[in-house]
C-alpha cells in the first residue's frame, strides 16, 4: 500500500531429500558455470579459516547480505564471475541436473566466506531455500545463474522459491526457464513460475499459464465463494497464482477459456475470479461481472462492483444501484457500489445517490463515500448538499464537501468562500487549497499566496501544488523561496514542482538545497531534489545525482542510480551504491534467524483492540523494527491517518499527512505471503523506503502481492479494523514476544 508520497507466518515445511529430481531444459550449462564459479571462489583463501559454519551462522549471513543488498561479503576477496552466454536459454535438455553438477562439497562448507550463491548449494534445504529468496531480494543480475540452476534442485520448496526470486530480479531473459518450470512435478513450483512470468510481463506465456489454470480448476469446485483461507492445497494455490498471472498479462481470452462458459458466465464464483475479472479492464468481462455482482456474499460482490465501475458501461448502472440496499447488503458491498457509481453521470445515479445521502441510518463513512460519488454532478440539489455539509462537525466531511463544491460549481464555491472563516482543521484548509485549482490564476492565486503563511505547514504543500496547477506566474519564485523552508515536506514539494516548472535558477538552487538537506533525518527532500535534477538534466543535474550515489540513506542512493541509468547508460551505477549503509544489527541473533515464537502486537483504540501476529520468519527485520518502535512508545497517540473503504487502514505517521516516518528507512523483505483480509504490510514511497508507516488490508488485495512487505496478520479485532475512521488514534501499542511480559 503505498504511502501517498505516494497472514499467517510461513513455516518451513519438512523437506524430503529423497524426492525425484526435476530435469528441466536449459539447466545444464547453468550448472557447469555455477560449479566453475564456486571453484574460483574457493581458490581465494578465507580471512580466518575457522571451520564449517553452523546453521545459525549461515542464516545470519543470509540476513546480513540481504540487508546490505549484496551477494557476497564486501570484506571478502572478489569472486571470479563467468557471464552466461546468450545461447544458454536455448540449450538442449539433458539428463543431468543442478544437483549433480559437482561431487565436491559446497564452497561455503569448505571456506566460510559469506556468499549467497554458495549457500544456494548448501546441504541443508532450509538454507538453500532462504538463500534463493535473499538473492531475489538483492536483485543483482549475478544472481540469475545460480537461481536458474536451483530450478533443478531436488527439493520442490527450493525450486518454487527460485522461481519466485527470478521474478523479483525482473530479467525477462529467464522466460524460457520459467516456462519449463510450468511443467514441474510440484503444483507450487508451477504456480510460482506462472507468478514470475506474469511479473515479468512475458506475453508468450499466456497459453501455458491458461493450461495450468485449467488443469487445477476442478480442485476449486468445493470452495466457498467467500473462503479467505491460506494456504489451501498446492493445486488450489497454483490455480490462484495462475489466475493472478493472467490478470497481470491482461490475458482475457485465456482467462475466459479457463473460467467462463460459452455464454460468458463464470464456471466458479470464488472471489479470486471476481478479482481478476475486475482488473482485466476488458469489456468482454461484463456478463460475468454482472452475474457475480448479484450473488450473495460480500468479498466477491464488492470486487465485481469495482470491476463494473471500471468498465463504465451504462448497463452497469441498474445492478449497481440495486446494491444500495442496507437491509439486504452489508457495509462493504454498499461502499463498493458507491465507489463504482462515481464513474457514471446518468441522472438515475444522481437521483439514487441523493436519496441515499439523506438516510438517517448512514454511518459517517457511507455518507462520506456518497458525497465523493456526488462530486462533479450538475444538479442544484447536489450543490446544496455540499453547502450544507461545509458546517458538518466531522472535518473530513467538511473537506469532502469543500472539494466537491469547488469541482461541481466553482462560482458558488468562491461565493461561499468569501463568507467563510478559516477552518480550524488543517485537512479542510488543504481541501480549500486543492479546490482553488478551479478558480483560475487571478482569483485563485490571490487566495493561495495568502495561504503560504499558514501556521500548520502541512497545508503549504497543497498550496504550492495548486499554484503550479493554475499556472500562476509567481509559482517559480515561490518554489525557489520554499526550498529553504524549515519543514522537510514543504521543501520536498517545492523541489518536486521545480522539476515540473524548471525555472532557470532551479539547478543551482537544487544543488544548494541538497547540500543543506544532508543532515535531514528523513530522506524525502533529498530524494525529491534528485528527481528534479534528473528532470532538468544537464551536467549540473548529473553532478547532483552522482553525489547522491553516496547518500547516507539507501533510498536516495537507489533513486539516484535509477535516474543515472537513464541519463548516463553503459555504467553499472547500481553496483556503485552497494553495500547498503546499515545500522549494524545483530544478524545472527536467534530471535531473527531462528525465532521460537511468533510475537503478537496489540493496538488499543477507542473502537477496540487489534491483535496482530508478526511474520518473523518471512520478514524478520521488518517485524523487529516494528516491535522496537512500539516498545519505544513511538506509535502511542499516533493516528490511522488513512482509511480507504474496502482497501486499507494506514497508520504510523507522526505527521498524520502520509509523509512522516521514524527518520530512517529499512529494506523491503518481499515474501510469498498474500495480501488477504487483515494482512499487515509496510507502506512505501518506492522500493526499500519502509520505516514506521504500516497498513492493514480490509479486503484481499492481490495486486499488492510480491510488491510490498507482508509482516503480519490480524488474528483478532478485524471488526475494529473495519470500523476505523481517518484520524482515529492508536492509544497504545503493546508487544508480546514470549520473553518480555505483556503490559496490562
Amino acid at each position: 500500500m503505498a504511502r501517498r508520497r505516494r497472514l499467517v507466518a510461513a513455516v518451513f515445511l519438512p523437506l524430503d531429500v529423497t524426492q525425484t529430481r526435476l530435469r528441466p531444459t536449459s539447466l545444464t550449462v547453468w550448472a557447469g558455470l555455477l560449479a566453475v564459479a564456486a571453484g574460483c571462489a574457493g581458490a581465494a583463501p578465507p580471512a580466518a579459516p575457522v571451520g564449517p559454519p553452523t546453521l545459525q551462522e549461515k542464516l545470519g549471513w543470509i540476513l546480513r547480505l540481504e540487508d546490505q543488498r549484496v551477494l557476497r561479503d564486501p570484506a571478502a576477496p572478489p569472486r571470479a564471475e563467468i557471464p552466461p552466454p546468450a545461447a544458454l536459454f536455448s540449450a538442449e535438455d539433458t539428463a543431468t541436473d543442478a544437483a549433480e553438477m559437482s561431487t565436491e562439497p559446497p564452497a561455503a562448507a569448505l571456506h566460510p566466506v559469506p556468499d549467497l550463491r554458495d549457500l544456494l548449494t548448501d546441504t541443508a534445504p532450509r538454507v538453500r531455500r532462504r538463500a534463493a529468496l535473499a538473492i531475489g531480494r538483492v536483485g543483482r543480475s549475478e544472481g540469475i545463474a545460480p537461481l536458474a540452476a536451483a530450478l533443478g534442485d531436488p527439493e520442490p520448496e527450493v525450486r518454487q522459491m527460485a522461481a519466485f526470486a527470478l521474478g523479483l530480479i525482473g530479467d525477462g531473459a529467464v522466460a524460457d526457464l520459467l516456462l519449463d518450470a510450468l511443467q514441474d512435478p510440484s503444483p507450487l513450483v508451477q504456480g510460482r513460475a506462472a507468478e514470475a512470468l506474469g511479473r515479468l510481463g512475458v506475453e508468450d506465456a499466456r497459453d501455458a499459464i491458461r493450461a495450468l489454470v485449467s488443469r487445477y480448476i476442478i480442485e476449486t469446485y468445493g470452495i466457498d465463494p467467500e473462503d479467505l483461507s491460506y494456504p489451501l492445497s498446492p493445486e488450489v494455490e497454483a490455480f490462484r497464482l495462475g489466475l493472478y498471472a493472467l490478470a497481470d498479462l491482461r490475458a482475457f481470452e485465456q482467462l475466459a477459456a479457463a473460467l467462463l462458459q460459452p455464454n460468458g458466465q463464470p464456471v466458479i464464483w470464488w472471489w479470486p475470479v471476481a478479482d481478476v475479472l475486475s482488473r482485466i479492464d476488458d469489456a468482454r468481462a461484463f456478463p460475468a461481472l454482472s452475474t457475480l455482482v448479484g450473488v450473495q456474499g460480500s468479498v466477491g460482490v464488492s470486487m465485481a462492483a469495482r470491476g463494473l465501475g471500471a468498465l463504465g458501461d451504462p448497463a452497469a448502472v441498474e445492478p449497481l444501484i440495486a446494491l444500495l440496499d442496507p437491509e439486504r447488503r452489508d457495509r462493504r458491498v454498499l461502499l463498493a457500489a458507491l465507489q463504482a457509481l462515481q464513474q457514471f453521470q446518468e441522472p438515475a445515479v444522481t437521483g439514487a445517490l441523493l436519496e441515499f445521502v439523506v438516510r438517517r441510518d448512514l454511518d459517517p463513512m457511507l455518507r462520506y463515500e456518497t458525497v465523493e460519488a456526488l462530486t462533479g454532478r450538475d444538479d442544484p440539489v447536489v450543490v446544496q448538499v455540499f453547502v450544507e455539509l461545509l458546517s458538518d462537525p466531522w472535518p473530513l466531511m467538511r473537506a469532502a464537501a469543500m472539494r466537491g463544491l469547488a469541482e461541481t460549481d466553482a462560482e458558488m464555491f468562491l461565493l461561499v468562500l468569501s463568507g467563510l472563516d478559516p477552518d480550524p482543521d488543517w485537512r479542510v484548509r488543504v481541501a480549500l487549497a486543492d479546490g482553488l485549482v478551479h478558480a483560475g490564476p487571478d482569483v485563485g492565486g490571490r487566495f493561495l499566496i495568502g495561504m503560504l503563511d499558514d501556521a500548520d505547514r502541512r497545508v503549504v504543500p497543497a498550496v504550492l501544488s495548486t499554484l503550479v496547477g493554475i499556472g500562476s506566474p509567481e509559482a517559480g519564485a515561490v518554489l525557489l523561496d520554499h526550498l529553504e523552508d524549515d519543514d522537510v515536506v514543504v521543501r520536498k514539494t517545492a523541489a518536486t514542482l521545480l522539476g515540473v516548472v524548471q525555472p532557470r535558477a532551479a539547478i543551482d538552487a537544487l544543488a544548494a538545497a541538497y547540500a543543506a538537506a544532508a543532515e535531514d533525518p528523513e530522506y524525502m527532500a533529498r530524494a525529491a531534489i534528485i528527481d528534479a535534477a534528473a528532470a532538468i538534466a544537464g551536467p549540473a543535474g548529473r553532478d547532483i545525482l552522482t553525489a547522491a550515489l553516496a547518500d547516507r540513506d539507501w533510498a536516495v542512493r537507489l533513486r539516484a542510480a535509477r535516474h543515472l541509468e537513464d541519463l548516463a547508460p553503459g555504467i553499472d551505477h547500481d553496483a556503485r551504491i552497494r553495500p547498503v549503509p546499515t545500522a549494524g544489527a545483530d544478524y545472527g541473533a536467534r530471535e531473527l534467524v531462528d525465532p521460537s515464537v511468533s510475537p503478537h502486537v496489540y493496538i488499543d483504540t477507542a473502537r477496540g483492540t487489534i491483535q496482530m501476529e508478526l511474520a518473523v520468519l518471512d520478514a524478520p527485520l521488518t517485524a523487529a523494527n516494528f516491535m522496537r518502535l512500539a516498545r519505544r512508545g513511538f506509535y502511542d497517540g499516533l493516528t490511522f491517518h488513512r482509511a480507504v473503504s474496502n482497501y486499507v487502514v494506514q497508520g504510523g505517521d507522526p505527521r498524520s499527512d502520509s509523509e512522516g516516518g521514524p527518520g530512517y528507512t529499512i529494506r523491503d523483505e518481499i515474501n510469498q505471503l498474500p495480501f488477504l483480509r487483515g494482512t499487515v504490510g509496510m507502506a512505501l514511497d518506492w522500493e526499500d523506503t519502509g520505516g514506521s508507516q504500516f497498513f492493514i488490508t480490509r479486503l484481499p488485495q492481490p495486486r499488492l502481492d510480491g510488491r510490498f512487505t507482508v509482516f503480519g496478520r490480524v488474528v483478532d479485532g478485524i471488526d475494529v479494523v473495519d470500523r476505523i475512521e481517518p484520524g482515529d488514534a492508536m492509544l497504545r501499542v503493546r508487544v508480546w514476544d514470549g520473553v518480555q511480559p505483556l503490559e496490562p
